[in-house]
């Protein structure tokens, strides 16, 4: 998730304005590949609960509402702390904070996989939120910092790249490991990764001292924008959408499709796979037709999720039906991110910042009503009400369609 530094406001000190050299280019591009996999290994933490959340909701004794909690912590923290973060720790060096920030992932990893009980998973998924909101803030947007100027497109990119992979194959991969090992040895194996990437960026980062710095005043200007609201709009719906669902899938897919674990870890396997496809495809698209592309992602998602409860009474229509989703929600970050940039080109930082902010309180917010309704109804209930909240995401674009923004002449 972006957080390219803002460019015309409130400069820490323009001596530092300059771009950090890199002993070579390929010490610059293992640097990229580092922050993409610490951001990789943040965002499959996040969602790791998702595939098993019935695991370890049996193993404490706990609902599956209840176990939604594990997403709604990081997601609330994650919200609150990125632009707090980005605002406080603006002057300290970014490779200090990326290196402290992917101990404390670990620290949560470990944590989680050896506690005792529920409320210690809980303190664990605290942390997680803390390391979401610094590191993303921080990390996503130091492209143009660690290699030559004619290759900081494509290494946006590269590190752009680990959302989509982390949230498409976070919970699949998840699964696996929690099927075969334990729910346990899948956060100590994410644990192993963060300590992993911790020693790969003391080795290959350079030294990052701030050059610019974002303050609150930015932010509150970025606000006043109507493209940026519609954004904020647009994002809380699709995220509320499809974590309201997607938290609950694997309860789904367990009393509605009557699947067992085996062919749980397939179907999401699957889903993920598709994933990866939806994200290459928003990515082609988004540029030229930003509305289409973005409202499209709702429809298939709106699609999915309301037929989910009929045809996903059947191995094969849940798996067709899944493929759906996933294709329509590996293009809404990339979607969103497109949206939140162009709103506020200016303020890359704070685009960057309202981005993760909004998109890590939506899915706390949408974890934490699902996980209400599951508990009250069923996981069918919540596919339908996931259904509808992305038909109404549709129709906010139509709405900023009609207003004819300034920043797009197409989609």
């Amino acid at each position: 998730m972006s957080a390219a530094t803002a460019h015309s406001t409130d400069s820490a000190d323009p001596a530092d304005d300059t771009r950090i050299a890199t002993p070579s280019p390929l010490v610059g591009w293992l640097a990229v590949i580092s922050v993409m996999m610490g951001i990789f290994s943040i965002v499959t933490t996040e969602i790791l609960p998702i595939g098993l959340l019935t695991l370890i909701g049996a193993d404490f004794t706990v609902s599956d509402g209840m176990a939604g909690l594990m997403m709604t912590m990081p997601g609330f923290l994650a919200a609150v702390s990125a632009p707090l973060v980005t605002v406080a720790t603006a002057r300290i060096d970014r490779r200090l904070m990326l290196c402290a920030f992917m101990l404390l992932l670990a620290l949560a990893d470990f944590l989680a996989a050896a506690a005792p009980s529920y409320e210690l998973v809980l303190v664990s998924r605290v942390l997680v939120g803390v390391t979401i909101g610094g590191f993303w803030s921080i990390g996503a947007g130091l492209a143009d910092r660690l290699v030559p100027a004619e290759s900081v497109g494509r290494a946006t990119a590269v590190i752009f790249s680990a959302v989509p992979l982390g949230s498409v194959l976070g919970v699949p991969v998840g699964t696996f490991i929690g099927d075969v090992a334990g729910w346990r040895t899948a956060f100590a194996v994410m644990g192993v990764l963060a300590v992993g990437v911790w020693i790969t960026m003391l080795l290959v980062l350079p030294t990052l001292p701030p050059r610019r710095v974002t303050r609150l005043r930015v932010l509150r200007t970025a606000l006043k924008s109507v493209t940026t609201r519609f954004a904020l709009l647009t994002t809380f719906l699709i995220v509320l959408a499809h974590f309201g669902a997607y938290t609950y899938v694997t309860p789904f897919l367990e009393q509605v499709s009557h699947a067992g674990p085996g062919l749980v870890t397939v179907l999401l396997l699957t889903y993920g796979a598709a994933g990866i496809v939806g994200n290459f495809v928003g990515g082609a698209t988004v540029a030229r037709h930003p509305h289409a592309t973005f409202a499209a992602a709702a429809g298939m998602l709106a699609c999915a999720t309301g037929l989910l409860p009929v045809l996903g009474r059947w191995h094969i229509g849940a798996l067709a039906l899944l493929v759906v989703w996933g294709v329509a929600y590996g293009a809404v970050p990339v979607c969103s991110q497109a949206w939140f940039s162009q709103a506020c080109p200016a303020a890359p930082e704070a685009a960057s910042v309202l981005f993760t902010a909004s998109f890590q309180a939506t899915i706390s917010v949408g974890a934490l009503v699902g996980g209400v309704v599951v508990d009250r109804t069923s996981p069918s209930t919540m596919m339908v009400l996931g259904s509808v909240t992305a038909v109404l995401m549709a129709v906010a674009v139509g709405i900023h369609i009609a207003r004819r923004p300034t920043w797009s002449k197409n989609g």
